[in-house]
């Protein structure tokens, strides 16, 4: 009796699945911005969460230094960047490490999410230590099976968005996908491996230490395994071998990687973060012979990558080992008021390579390093700016693999058909596992990018389910519409922040091509510039794709457009003629009809006026419907 009871109330419980609009599989980054930004559009939104952070690779990896995106903080990234400064007191203090200008404690991070998100009540419900089991493509949506606490539960839901660090719902329901790297013949760049591999990028198990003062001895137990060997070219120290140049001075650095060999206070500076209380406190994800370790566990059965996670872990706990009593470093140890863990480690290894799914669009290199060879910049959901980062000098194959070390692109946007599979329908593919070549995903991996794609996932989601059609035949036009209207940049143009009132003009203007900014490899922060205040020429202007090959534009003997040369094109695009009277409500002054018009000055009359953004659909590729 007491098994047949069991048995029905197990079915009970199957049988009775809840109901949500959108169910978002994991609170990474981008599972945490897709489930805030569909809650803000009034749909009902669940995120299942396997542990009790949110924030992904932000928090629960302990990569709390943003890489990127700190001229163009967008949408929720740029409200997570307000609200550190608040909780330290300043951008400033965000400034603590040399490797970014945004640091913080991954608990700091986790709080701020848990903040945003519960704003969102009641369209937004987070289960906590829950984890994907199944999922069934019905007619309506999907029926997915989630388990909680060690007991199953269903649940019903229109949208179903893969928000995993690893791609693992997409595989689940027969996502075609790659891992690692492609052919050069499949991708076409130039770069890339003649033979497609399964190599990926190193992982790595972040930690978080405080300094506990001068007298403390926080000392570990050696390590399993423990090889010092590892660790010796981290830094200028006496351990060093196989190097070139003179220790202490500029240019010293490893013989093989020509890695910099930075003093042990730098290598520690550059992590260093900003504290709510207590010591110091330094986040290491230092990429010189320390916590990198190759290892490719991306289709491995869970026990195999939990298994090969703990061999990292123990890679990582051995060069805390290494600091502490080879670099007389006995006084820093893990934190203990970061990660609630059994190990005082983050909850999850920082992937910097997932699945790569078969999506709709497939962004490669050259699209970024070529913005305008093909339209897909139209379609774009988001904007990057970091450089194309690779690590594998952990991988014993190293010096074979093609030459991907900061690979020259400028500032980029990222079209929106990557979040979207072939052939599964209502199913939306987020995080790192997005439609992007190898090579690329050495940029479109790292934080802001990866939120605004949780972001714009959300966005698209929420779009479907209030007009009841296939996330496909959304308009990309009115997803990016929630998006400009979210804060975020659909164009990399530095020239405007997204306060300006001149904003979205240029954002529409720019996503038509009808007037394109130039961009260029930049340092740490790749750039792009609309050149808002320069002159307007008529040989700058991509018009035929909207209005036929014989539209003629009339040049000053210097090749500008004036004022009036302006408004008589916008009169014959539109058949709408505009007095001069009316410029200043469209935000144009100085009203001299014999003066040039400036380039932002004419997206705000063209975007006024004929609105060209709206006027012509495209489709995911970026050509015209």
């Amino acid at each position: 009796m007491k098994k047949i009871c069991f048995l029905l109330t197990a079915f009970l419980a199957l049988s009775c699945a809840s109901e949500t609009d959108v169910l978002i599989i994991g609170g990474g980054a981008s599972g945490t911005a897709a489930g805030i930004q569909a809650a803000r559009m009034g749909v009902k939104t669940l995120i299942a969460e396997e542990s009790t952070w949110l924030g992904g690779m932000l928090t629960s990896a302990g990569v709390s230094a943003v890489d990127g995106n700190y001229r163009m903080r967008s949408g929720l990234y740029d409200e997570f960047v307000d609200a550190l400064a608040d909780h330290y007191g300043s951008y400033g203090a965000l400034q603590s490490g040399w490797v970014s200008n945004v640091l913080f404690e991954p608990h700091v991070g986790d709080a701020i999410f848990k903040e945003l998100a519960a704003a969102q009540s009641p369209f937004l419900e987070i289960r906590y230590n829950t984890s994907f089991v199944r999922a069934k493509k019905t007619s309506w949506g999907w029926k997915v099976t989630l388990q909680q606490d060690g007991r199953k539960k269903k649940v019903k839901t229109r949208i179903l968005i893969d928000g995993t660090e690893l791609g693992d719902v997409a595989k689940a329901v027969g996502v075609p996908y790659s891992i690692g790297m492609d052919a050069r013949s499949e991708t076409g760049e130039s770069i890339a491996p003649e033979q497609a591999n399964d190599i990926v990028q190193d992982l790595t198990y972040c930690m978080t230490l405080t300094d506990y003062g001068p007298d403390a001895d926080k000392t570990i137990a050696k390590p399993a395994d423990y090889n010092p060997e590892l660790y010796y070219n981290c830094c200028d120290n006496p351990h060093n071998f196989n190097t070139e140049g003179v220790p202490g001075q500029s240019g010293y650095r490893k013989a093989d990687t020509k890695q910099s060999l930075w003093s042990a206070s730098m290598m520690l500076n550059y992590g260093k973060l900003p504290v709510t209380r207590g010591g110091a406190k330094y986040m290491v994800n230092w990429p010189v012979d320390a916590n990198d370790v190759y290892v490719n566990i991306i289709d491995a059965t869970p026990e195999r990558r939990q298994a090969a996670l703990d061999s990292c872990k123990n890679i990582t706990l051995g060069f805390l080992y290494f600091l502490q009593t080879e670099l007389g470093y006995k006084n820093l140890g893990l934190s203990e008021d970061e990660y609630p863990t059994p190990d005082l480690l983050p909850f999850i290894p920082y992937h910097r390579e997932s699945r790569r799914i078969d999506g709709v669009v497939r962004f490669t290199v050259d699209d970024a390093a070529h913005p305008f060879r093909n339209n897909l910049y139209r379609t774009a959901l988001g904007s990057g700016t970091y450089p194309v980062d690779h690590h594998h000098y952990r991988n014993a194959q190293w010096m074979k693999l093609p030459k991907l070390y900061f690979y020259p692109i400028p500032s980029f946007g990222l079209p929106a058909g990557v979040v979207l599979p072939k052939e599964v329908e209502d199913l939306i593919v987020a995080e790192k596992s997005v439609s992007v070549t190898n090579i690329i995903n050495g940029t479109t991996r790292l934080q802001p990018v990866v939120l605004q794609i949780g972001q714009a996932s959300g966005a698209m989601a929420a779009l479907a389910v209030q007009k009841g059609c296939r996330v496909r035949d959304l308009s990309v036009r009115e997803i990016q519409d929630v998006l400009l209207g979210a804060g975020m940049y659909i164009m990399p143009y530095n020239d405007l922040d997204n306060s300006d009132p001149r904003f979205g003009a240029v954002q529409r203007i720019g996503a038509t091509g009808i007037l394109r900014g130039d961009g260029k490899p930049f340092n740490w922060e790749n750039q792009t510039w609309f050149r808002i205040d320069d002159p307007l020429r008529a040989d700058e202007l991509f018009l035929s794709d909207y209005y036929g090959e014989n539209l003629g534009v009339d040049a000053e003997e210097d090749g500008t457009v004036s004022l009036e040369g302006a408004l008589d094109l916008v009169a014959l695009i539109s058949g709408h003629p505009v007095a001069a009277e009316d410029l200043p409500a469209i935000g144009i002054g100085a009203i001299d009809m014999e003066r040039p018009i400036t380039r932002c000055e004419f997206c705000q009359l063209l975007d006024y006026v004929a609105d060209p953004f709206h006027q012509f659909p495209v489709d995911w590729n970026g050509d015209l419907k």
